[in-house]
């Protein structure tokens, strides 16, 4: 099915350019200039405002494309093969003992296979992949919708947010904040379009783009688009995870929203 929203995406990609214009040209103030962090927060929170007062939580989708759209060449953003040892094994035995943890603020914590996330309800979605750093490609992604998955699970009444660790560690820390996480909130976590893909292209998701699975949040940017996922977290806050900001790379300064 496609799905023409381009006036409305336009608009918001104008203000989202807006915002990562600010950024880059602010970038190398952010953890020195206390201002400047304000200013981002401030931008961050209208661009929120603004996509959620246009959108509904299930009617309003991403652009979607057709097959003769899918990039040639669609480019893996950040990691494309893990060091972690944890990975290693489950690659090398072609994910076979892979398990996805859903717990935290859940009445039914859960542990699937990949047989059994491929049996859960799912969704194909040809959509754009828009990357902080200025480039997009457009891919086929299948994978299981993480609405009814955390139904499954069954969110008790405190959740707020979901949060998605991932077996990545890009830096040596010794306090852990160096493994990639990342979250989104529930209104987005029920999104039509927010699913867990273990497909791209038609074909079993690829290591440099995630395998066994990755969260596909249509509405975000690039980075929001967490690889290898291991478990799933419902929390009601989440900054007691990771320097608290809701994600790796949004600990080092970049937004948390990252809507288009």
């Amino acid at each position: 099915m496609t799905v023409r929203n381009g006036t409305r995406r336009n608009w918001l990609r104008v203000a989202g350019g807006g915002i990562a214009g600010l950024w880059l040209a602010a970038c190398d103030r952010l953890n020195s200039d206390q201002n400047v962090q304000a200013t981002l927060g401030k931008a961050e929170g209208w661009t929120m405002k603004a996509q959620r007062a246009l959108m509904k939580r299930t009617t309003a989708l991403a652009q979607e494309f057709t097959e003769a759209d899918i990039s040639k060449d669609f480019r893996a953003n950040g990691s494309i093969s893990p060091a972690d040892a944890e990975y290693r094994a489950l690659s090398e035995s072609g994910f076979a003992n892979y398990r996805l943890v859903v717990d935290g603020l859940v009445e039914r914590p859960l542990s699937l296979s990949l047989a059994e996330l491929r049996a859960l309800p799912a969704r194909t979605q040809i959509t754009r992949h828009d990357c902080v750093e200025g480039w997009s490609s457009i891919g086929k992604w299948t994978g299981a919708r993480l609405g009814p998955l955390l139904e499954k699970a069954g969110l008790k009444k405190e959740a707020r947010y979901i949060v998605f660790h991932c077996a990545d560690s890009l830096e040596e820390t010794l306090d852990g904040t160096g493994r990639y996480y990342e979250s989104i909130d529930l209104f987005d976590a029920f999104h039509a379009q927010t699913i867990l893909a273990y497909a791209m292209n038609n074909a079993p998701l690829p290591v440099a783009h995630g395998a066994p699975l990755r969260l596909r949040a249509e509405r975000h940017l690039g980075f929001k688009q967490a690889k290898y996922v291991m478990r799933l977290e419902a929390v009601a806050d989440y900054g007691q995870i990771g320097r608290g900001k809701g994600g790796f790379w949004e600990d080092r300064g970049y937004d948390w929203y990252a809507g288009i």
